[in-house]
């Protein structure tokens, strides 16, 4: 079973990240984290179908934080490539995406993306609040 949602800024998918640490009955196989011009693409991948009520649940929290998302073939080829095992720096190359985490749900890759981008910047954009 899979999510896939558009959130508007990095506060946002850090909720996503603590609330995934804290809900271990999810069974995560993995979270991709892709960062564009205007917002983040948040997708959960989880090991095992949930049942009606707890599917509900997670749609309910994901829905209060972003939209649900279809991607684009560029955004949806990259994401292909990171669960069939390619390397996140070679998918950033082929499709031109910003590829922050894949894996574990990771507070500390997100964090990090957002201080280097900011710190380059020389500016915080409303995206990385």
């Amino acid at each position: 079973m899979e999510y896939i949602y558009y959130l508007a800024n990095a506060s946002l998918t850090l909720r996503v990240v603590e609330y995934l640490h804290g809900a271990a009955w999810l069974s995560v196989r993995f979270m991709t984290v892709i960062h564009q011009i205007d917002g983040w693409v948040v997708k959960v991948k989880l090991d095992r179908e949930l049942d009606t009520d707890a599917d509900k649940d997670f749609r309910s929290f994901l829905n209060e934080l972003g939209i649900s998302y279809e991607p684009d073939i560029r955004v949806r080829m990259a994401l292909w490539g990171l669960e069939t095992g390619q390397s996140p720096v070679d998918v950033m190359r082929r499709y031109q995406v910003a590829v922050v985490s894949h894996g574990s749900p990771e507070r500390g890759e997100i964090e990090e993306f957002r201080r280097q981008f900011v710190q380059g910047l020389g500016y915080c954009p409303e995206t990385l609040a």
